[in-house]
């Protein structure tokens, strides 16, 4: 999210001036009578959801509807103590109609520098029962002292976990999507819900299920991967996780928000904001389909467009992306949350408008409900509804939305967290071991072609490992300071002494001095210390008998570019720095395995071509140390997948999988191949797969059919497995991609052990969008592929007719 633009906002208008609303002619119609006993039908529990709804809308003044669409966040200081505690009498002061929604409780706003998700390195953050309090008190100020009793909605971020300070980090989303496992995904963030709920907070700005298709973009590591289908899968995981799949929410979940619509993950040049210049036929094969997924097969509460434009539309005054697809198409129900800034981006980055409020009057035309974190343009909306430019129906829809996700949420019920247990709910051990599976599901062995792996302890001798981030474990952005991060210094000298090997560290090479993801400024490490650095390295190598190098990256060279002045999208895709002078050092030594951390995929070549082993782990979270420890002694087997294409080098880009027949021609100086493809993952055993085996060979455009298919574990070791199904449509009325995943199974066999998996092919799995923009499958033969990766494939023919 873009999270510093405070200058420009304050030229257009403080939080203060709600405050003034009160002058504006309260334009709502009489209050209806009270229900039973005098009670209002809208607080009675046991009424319809709907009738409460309309109950409360029919007796709010526009000034008390005005504020459910408006959030707060840069401006808390103004209603907190010296000590940062909120100031019940200072809210009703500024606020007396109440607020639609509060930011980031957990963070401790006190000055211009705590401004980011997380931690900013500036400010220690609120912990469990501190944020707890900070909830109730702020629920105490608007139930009992506004004059309808309107609880407020508390969002918080959670990408990989709730992000607060002490709450469990798991694994950065680009490694939960290599998990391939919807179930595990679902476990995390069931266990990101039940921390946030616990401490108030209601509403997750997650999951992303931008379709990443630029590893340049610093936040590619927030998304699940290049594939529409798999960003479905895994977002659906997440959002039930979150959730549920009943309303109103459980005790222990919260409402959740896809981001970012549309077309965010192919920003022009690979920075981030860029516009996505991609028609709509691209838009509704590739980037609609997680979202409409979810919209249509969960309870999903919100969206939030993305900050980019489409031929010429930013997705926040983009009517028909907002109202006429996601609303009137998919029949979405719930609230749109403005992103961080994004209207008053219409005027200052977009130039679309000239004023806030002209940037306003776009926004909600469009179907904008909430304006976060804090209103510019929307402190307009009473104006314009006096002048006639927006109608009392459409703030009416709005603040219905916003009232719905409220009484879903229990929250006129109990709008209050149990700060006695907020502490208790957190880093609970089950969450904890959790964390550590999740982060051995996630990674992927890319390869391992001289079987060093899995390290045999009496074979060790003496280890070395190296590199800064081995000690100093990098987690990802959105990210806050755990109670305990496990680094691989940790758990490999921990190893040494369970095993009885002799280890020794040395840094190696550093790429920055600081790693805080919220610091403007990045200072690199200067060459001339590195050179030390790799020196003291190699010596130190030279008597070692296996070295494990940890390489990659941090939350500082890989990250959310949200402002101008805050950058994080990169022209390289190789190692950053000085790594490869040491890896070059190494490697002539001809010990070594490579550990790579690291947020966004690498064009490693020269690790891929001299490493005896290369494990590419993402940012693991917590249990980083306990897990790559996991691995490297083969307590656990890799068996994660890549959910993205490696690419060689940037002059190949873009580079994915599910291409058009006509891409990839050829290159005078180089291949067309990646480094690694989409779906590859090797194993410590090996697996055979069977061709695929269709129950029905021939079906009807509107028929069904069925593919099995065997999968054997022919090692000496139990493994996981992700067999992978994809189609080809062969011949079609527009041009198709190549391949197109539509199916995957995650499963674990015992040496010698077989399995049949079984994958349904539906006409959606066939369908396209064809010259006049409409669902068609056609007749024709398709191409059924079954395999490990999208590479290494068997066939089967699907006849339509």
């Amino acid at each position: 999210m873009g999270i510093k633009r405070r200058e420009f906002l304050a030229s257009v208008g403080s939080m203060a001036g709600m405050a003034g609303l009160g002058s504006v002619p309260a334009l709502a119609a009489a209050a209806p009578k009270g229900g039973q006993g005098g009670v209002p039908l809208y607080k009675q529990a046991g009424a319809p959801v709907d009738a409460r709804v309309e109950d409360l809308l029919r007796r709010m003044t526009l000034e008390e509807k005005i504020v459910q669409m408006q959030c707060l966040w840069q401006k808390k200081p103004g209603v907190q103590n010296p000590d940062s505690s909120f100031s019940i009498e200072k809210a009703q002061a500024a606020y007396p109609n109440g607020m639609g929604m509060l930011a980031r409780p957990s963070d401790r706003l006190l000055g211009r520098d705590a401004n980011v998700a997380g931690n900013s390195g500036a400010t220690e953050n609120r912990g469990p029962r501190e944020t707890a309090e900070y909830v109730n008190a702020v629920q105490k100020w608007a139930v009992e002292r506004t004059r309808l009793g309107i609880p407020v909605l508390m969002h918080e971020e959670a990408l990989h976990g709730y992000t607060a300070r002490e709450a469990t980090c798991f694994p950065q989303a680009i490694g939960l999507a290599s998990s391939f496992d919807p179930l595990l995904v679902t476990q995390v963030f069931s266990v990101a819900a039940r921390e946030m709920r616990a401490r108030g907070a209601n509403l997750a700005l997650a999951p992303v299920v931008d379709v990443a298709r630029d590893p340049r973009w610093g936040r590619i590591e927030e998304t699940y991967g290049e594939d529409p289908h798999l960003c479905g899968v895994i977002g659906k995981a997440a959002v039930i996780g979150f959730s549920g799949e009943t309303l109103p929410l459980a005790a222990d979940k919260v409402h959740a928000t896809l981001k970012h619509m549309t077309g965010h993950g192919q920003p022009e040049s690979g920075t981030n904001i860029g516009p996505a210049n991609v028609g709509e036929r691209t838009l509704r094969e590739d980037f609609f389909p997680p979202f409409e997924k979810i919209v249509k097969e969960t309870n999903i509460a919100a969206v939030m467009p993305s900050y980019n434009e489409i031929d010429g539309l930013p997705s926040h005054a983009n009517r028909w992306l907002l109202t006429d697809v996601l609303r009137k198409e998919w029949g979405f129900k719930g609230a749109t949350v403005a992103d961080y800034m994004a209207v008053i981006e219409l005027v200052s980055r977009h130039k679309l408008a000239a004023t806030g409020k002209e940037a306003a009057l776009r926004a909600v035309k469009a179907g904008v409900d909430v304006e976060t974190p804090d209103p510019a343009g929307y402190l307009s909306l009473a104006e314009l509804v006096r002048e006639n430019k927006i109608s009392l129906k459409e703030i009416d829809a709005a603040v219905r939305r916003v009232l719905r996700l409220k009484f879903d949420a229990g929250l006129f019920e109990n709008p209050y967290a149990d700060a006695a247990r907020a502490d208790a709910l957190t880093a609970t051990p089950d969450a904890i071991e959790l964390a550590r599976e999740a982060a051995r599901r996630s990674a992927v062995l890319l390869k391992n072609d001289k079987g060093l792996l899995p390290l045999q302890p009496n074979r060790v001798g003496k280890m070395l490992l190296l590199g800064t981030h081995a000690k100093d474990t990098p987690i990802g952005g959105y990210s806050d300071i755990p109670r305990h991060v496990v680094s691989i210094h940790e758990a490999l000298e921990k190893e040494a002494r369970a095993q009885g090997f002799s280890f020794d560290y040395r840094e190696g090479v550093r790429l920055t001095e600081q790693r805080i993801w919220g610091k403007d400024e990045i200072e690199f490490t200067k060459p001339e210390v590195n050179a030390r650095l790799i020196q003291d390295a190699v010596e130190a190598a030279k008597s070692a008998d296996t070295i494990v190098m940890v390489l990659g990256d941090n939350e500082m060279t890989a990250r959310e570019a949200w402002a101008d002045h805050h950058l994080g999208d990169r022209i390289t895709l190789d190692l950053l720095g000085q790594q490869n002078d040491l890896a070059r050092a190494i490697f002539a030594l001809n010990k070594p395995t490579v550990v790579l951390l690291n947020g966004r995929p690498l064009s490693a070549k020269l690790l891929a071509e001299r490493a005896d082993a290369l494990l590419e782990c993402w940012y693991l979270g917590q249990e980083t140390g306990h897990a790559v420890a996991d691995l490297l002694f083969g307590r656990a087997n890799p068996g994660g997948k890549l959910p993205v294409t490696i690419a060689r080098d940037p002059g190949q880009l873009p580079m994915y999988y599910n291409r058009k027949p006509s891409t990839r021609r050829g290159y005078i100086d180089g291949v067309t191949t990646p480094l690694f493809p989409f779906g590859y993952g090797l194993s410590y055993t090996r697996f055979e797969i069977s061709a695929p085996r269709l129950t029905q060979a021939r079906i009807r455009v509107n028929g069904s059919t069925r593919v099995q298919v065997d999968v054997r574990n022919v090692g000496p070791l139990r493994g996981d497995e992700v067999v992978q199904l994809y189609i080809r449509d062969d011949v079609s009325s527009v041009t198709r991609p190549l391949l197109e995943l539509k199916g995957f199974q995650r499963v674990t066999l015992e040496p010698g052990a077989s399995r049949t998996l079984e994958f349904d092919i539906k006409p959606s799995d066939l369908w396209f969008f064809n010259a006049d923009m409409k669902r068609v499958v056609e007749p024709g033969t398709f191409s059924i592929f079954v395999g490990p990766n999208s590479v290494d494939l068997k066939k089967a023919t699907l006849t339509v007719a």
